[in-house]
């Protein structure tokens, strides 16, 4: 876990301060093993999320969907994902995370599970759609544990550690699928059954690792557990609204709003629609797409990794802290853009480059967007993860649907897959426009 500077001993103190007058201090090999939980619920969270997209073909084929109807079930997944964020966004920064965070991954786990049993498109549309919702608490969680454990300069890295875990259950969930399919019709609904069951180890090894007092702050010297007033806190509710909703009203905000809404779309489209482009467009057997999805995952990884690492490398050698994000970013979106080339590709190594490439690069915008988004608000990091969610899905859901419609109306994915690729150069304008400078920010 390289954005952790561990130690050998569990009970030398690791403290690493946010510039803010706060800290954290836990004991290096429970900070190590707080980090791979972290890393792991990201894992668990697109397991659960990936296996309609491996299945896809076969589920399209034996409840005879429409593309537009299976792009259905990414909206009803994403809208859900939205109203979803806002209700756990707010619990994140009220309920102790060592209770919640295990509450949602068992929810969304065991909503999972019963996908195995659905018999037509509406109970799957419905388990998509509850699934979304459970899902959406998983990064609430996530990002307000890493605010609280790492430095704004160190967060960028952090962010990378927990967003990689998405491609090592995106990479393993196709393995795991390869071995348990069979040419038998409904064999797909086994793999649902055994993603699902896998949030329970997570929720055993969190509760044996993770204490109460983990997730606290310390503000001049005193701890108060998360959703608790500090010596410093405002003294009432309404004060504190009062400056949860200046934070919010302000051109961060919308920045991030109108920047993951544009990712988000480019990254959705790609995780939920890459294996039936594979062998639907371009004929690609099962075999071989499975294998190739998770290939795709492990380079997406290596892109989001070596996202926050570039970030926290330019910082470290000067560079201010947003023009060391922007200028990551910027290269992500680079990459990403190279999906502009698909109508001009056919089946073969060019195309699947393009796929590798782009998949890095749009991954590697999520760890730079969670950064800034980290930055809009010091104490309410729930509500902006939140509200800022609920936006973002909300606007960049129906695109899964358009996608489908587009491609029963042209008979193609390559358009859809050429505008999603166009997606991130679009928020960098709006990010490098909207989001203040250092000496605004002195001012």
């Amino acid at each position: 876990m390289g954005w952790i500077g561990s130690k050998s001993e569990d009970d030398e103190v690791q403290t690493l301060g946010d510039g803010e007058g706060r800290a954290t201090s836990l004991g290096s090999k429970r900070f190590i093993a707080i980090g791979a939980l972290l890393l792991f619920a990201s894992a668990i969270n697109y397991m659960d999320r990936q296996t309609l997209a491996n299945v896809g073909t076969r589920i399209t084929k034996e409840f005879q969907l429409s593309e537009q109807q299976y792009g259905n079930l990414e909206t009803s997944f994403g809208l859900s994902f939205a109203v979803g964020s806002l209700m756990f966004g707010f619990l994140a920064d009220k309920v102790p995370l060592r209770i919640l965070y295990p509450t949602v991954l068992f929810l969304w786990s065991a909503t999972g599970f019963l996908t195995g049993y659905v018999t037509d498109y509406y109970s799957l549309l419905s388990c998509r759609g509850l699934l979304g919702f459970f899902e959406a608490g998983h990064w609430p969680c996530g990002l307000k544990a890493v605010q609280i454990l790492l430095d704004p300069r160190r967060r960028a890295m952090g962010n990378s550690v927990l967003q990689s875990g998405t491609s090592i259950g995106a990479f393993l969930t196709p393995q795991l699928l390869g071995i348990l399919l069979t040419e038998k019709e409904g064999s797909w609904r086994l793999g649902f059954q055994v993603v699902g069951a896998i949030g329970v180890v997570w929720i055993v090894a969190w509760f044996m690792v993770v204490r109460s007092t983990d997730f606290q702050k310390r503000t001049v010297g005193t701890y108060h557990q998360i959703g608790e007033p500090s010596a410093n806190a405002p003294a009432s509710f309404g004060a504190t609204f009062e400056v949860c909703l200046r934070e919010m009203l302000t051109a961060r905000m919308l920045a991030v709003v109108i920047v993951l809404t544009l990712i988000n779309a480019c990254w959705q489209t790609l995780r939920a629609w890459l294996p039936k482009v594979m062998q639907q467009e371009y004929q690609y057997e099962e075999a071989f797409t499975l294998n190739f999805v998770s290939v795709w995952y492990l380079v997406t990884d290596v892109g989001c990794l070596a996202s926050g690492g570039l970030a926290v490398w330019l910082a470290h050698r000067g560079m201010s802290i947003k023009k060391s994000r922007s200028l990551t970013f910027l290269v992500c979106a680079l990459l990403t853009g190279s999906l502009m080339l698909v109508p001009w590709l056919t089946q073969g190594p060019w195309l699947l480059a393009v796929f590798l490439v782009a998949g890095a690069g749009t991954l590697g915008l999520f760890p730079m967007f969670y950064s800034f988004s980290q930055d809009v608000s010091r104490d309410h990091q729930g509500k902006v993860t939140g509200i800022t969610s609920a936006l973002g899905w909300t606007l960049s859901s129906p695109t899964q649907s358009m996608f489908g419609y587009l491609k029963d109306q042209t008979h193609s994915y390559a358009t859809g897959l050429a505008i999603a690729g166009a997606l991130p150069l679009i928020a960098l304008v709006f990010l490098v426009w909207l989001w203040p400078t250092e000496q605004d920010e002195r001012k």
